[in-house]
């Protein structure tokens, strides 16, 4: 779920979503005024970091998190939604989360979840971070640190595997065994990568679907090296899939594949790297749940994968197994596939969604699914970062 950009978009020219139309937003939103990190969708974990366990269908401020403190916003959970939490990396290395904490996924040594932002305990310095279904992972001094649930190995430390029907967790980070010199950290599910500055790419967790592209189906509770990959400039993390783009520019995938993530013209899982088809000149990669969007160096947008609600934003609930153009939709900045949803920020600071809408996630005042992106907030918001919730309907905009 985390993104390591291999260009910068700046000078794109954001001349909206035109083919597609945009419908406008029930309400435009919090004016250019208001300096906080905006969240909307399902709140009954108090994942909106709000105070309250109320939905939102509008975006609203998270207490005390302003979008110029932030570097990074990620949510993780199931989809029942109450097991929904948040985790933001300020700018000055420390992490805050808020909702759910059944396993310690909160990082601040309990199990007690919170509705308003609180610090992750014992680290500083960090560059960046990620959150998997329930746990975290982040990556400081070259080292990685993870929390929360552990019963597949996704924290990494060598601690065993639990018996069936017991719980291993970590309330605190720890430190993976055995991997530094890392540069990026992706956290899938219940797996967990990281690309290291020699461009190799190492996994641990549950790997059922072959998600730690090793050539087996065993899970590790320690880092493994991914088969057959070098020279990778960045890495993100579906829900049980897995990609890296190298210098050259070409993805790779690999783990589930029921739903066409892996964009290889098939329904096959495979557990090692394979080319996504009919792909070029890929500058960033944004992994959903079951699907994948790519940001070309021209502006426009490819995706595949998982479609039922219209997420892909083809104005089709087809699933794809190979790369399709999401027509007209140019000058992206982010995109950030959430549960049956997308969010995009575009250069000009706009916001706007598609997708499933049960919960208020497209943020546009309505519960009603749109197969084509309405407005969340308008140009000149302030925001450049979008974050969706990869398994819970959940938003955040920053």
């Amino acid at each position: 779920m985390l993104k390591t950009p291999l260009t910068s978009f700046a000078t794109l020219v954001a001349v909206g979503v035109t083919a597609l139309g945009v419908t406008p937003a029930a309400s435009a939103g919090p004016g250019t005024s208001d300096p906080w990190v905006y969240g909307w969708g399902n709140n009954v974990s108090g994942q909106l970091g709000n105070g309250s366990t109320s939905n939102a269908n509008t975006p609203g401020q998270v207490i005390g998190v302003a979008r110029q403190d932030v570097k990074s916003v990620r949510t993780g959970g199931w989809t029942t939604n109450d097991t929904s939490y948040t985790v933001a990396l300020l700018k000055n290395g420390t992490l805050k989360s808020w909702g759910n904490n059944t396993y310690g996924q909160l990082g601040n040594g309990s199990t007690t979840a919170q509705r308003v932002p609180g610090a992750v305990v014992g680290l500083t310095g960090v560059r960046a971070m990620d959150v998997g279904c329930y746990h975290g992972v982040a990556l400081r001094n070259g080292r990685v640190w993870t929390w929360g649930r552990n019963n597949d190995g996704q924290l990494g430390n060598g601690v065993p595997f639990p018996a069936a029907g017991e719980l291993s967790s970590a309330t605190t980070p720890v430190e993976v065994q055995s991997l530094d010199d890392v540069k990026a950290v992706a956290a899938g599910c219940t797996f967990t990568m990281a690309l290291r500055q020699d461009g190799t790419v190492w996994t641990w967790g549950t790997n059922v679907h072959g998600q730690l592209g090793n050539g087996t189906n065993t899970r590790a509770n320690t880092p493994q090296q991914v088969q057959g990959l070098s020279d990778v400039e960045a890495i993100d993390a579906g829900g049980w899939h897995a990609l890296a783009v190298t210098k050259d520019h070409k993805v790779m995938s690999w783990g589930n594949n029921a739903e066409g993530e892996l964009g290889v013209d098939n329904t096959t899982n495979s557990n090692k790297p394979v080319e996504v088809k009919h792909l070029a000149s890929v500058a960033r990669i944004f992994a959903g749940p079951y699907n994948t969007f790519a940001l070309l160096a021209d502006g426009t947008v490819k995706a595949w994968g998982y479609n039922n609600k219209g997420q892909l934003g083809d104005t089709t609930t087809t699933n794809r197994t190979t790369p399709h153009p999401v027509a007209a939709l140019t000058g992206v900045r982010e995109i950030s596939p959430g549960h049956q949803h997308t969010l995009a920020v575009l250069e000009d600071q706009s916001v706007i969604a598609w997708g499933g809408n049960d919960q208020g996630q497209l943020g546009n005042g309505t519960t009603t699914d749109s197969p084509v992106p309405v407005t969340v907030l308008p140009a000149d918001s302030g925001v450049v970062h979008v974050a969706g919730g990869q398994f819970t309907s959940v938003s955040f905009a920053y």
